[in-house]
Formats: structure tokens, sequence, C-alpha cells
């Protein structure tokens, strides 16, 4: 990663706390929670976090916009609201097992190539 790629991504950074900042205080409260959420015990497929962390303020500031309260837009089962986001994603139980079956994968044809 390059010095421009860092000050890059502190740019889209801190961009994106600035949107956060601009939203209602409930919307505020509940993205936080969904952020915490989603690290905590969300996808392990979430490399481009941004990309679906900008999506939530781009329907929260909609939401917003149209004068509706956040649990309108998310309903009142936050949790829910986050894994139906990440329902198709991987874990990263799922991620980590697939690591493992590749590494033995990868050994056992080494193995089986050095007897033929």
């Amino acid at each position: 990663m390059s010095i421009k790629d860092i000050i890059k991504g502190k740019k889209e950074w801190r961009a994106h706390v600035a949107r956060v900042k601009a939203l209602p205080q409930d919307y505020q409260i509940v993205y936080k929670e969904i952020q915490k959420y989603l690290f905590k015990g969300g996808s392990g497929e979430l490399t481009d976090g941004m990309v679906l962390f900008s999506g939530i303020i781009d329907l929260f500031e909609e939401g917003a916009a149209l004068g509706k309260g956040v649990l309108e837009v998310t309903g009142s089962d936050v949790a829910a609201f986050c894994d139906d986001l990440v329902k198709n994603s991987k874990t990263h139980a799922d991620i980590y097992q697939e690591s493992v079956d590749q590494e033995v994968n990868k050994v056992m044809k080494k193995v089986t190539d050095k007897t033929k």
C-alpha cells in the first residue's frame, strides 16, 4: 500500500464520518450499533466494508430526508436488518474452513506427486 493509497483512504474515511455526523441523532446511534454488530459478528467478506457502510448511509440519508424515523427504515429488529444485509456472505468460519481445506489439499497433492 502506497502513501497515496493511505492518504486517499483517510480522506474517504473522514468524508464517511462526516456523512454519519450529518445524520439525525437517532440515525447516528443506530448506524454505530449496526457498525459494531457487523464488525463483531457479521460477514467475513467485509473486505470492502466502505461500500456496505456507504450504502447504509445512503439509505439513512434518504430516510431522514423523507422525515422517517430510523426504525421505520431498518425495522424494529436492527440485528435482523444487519443479518439481511450480509445473508449471502460467508462467515469468518466459512472463510477459515476454506483456507484450511486449500492448505490440506495443497500438501496432499505434494505428497501424492512425490509418491508417483
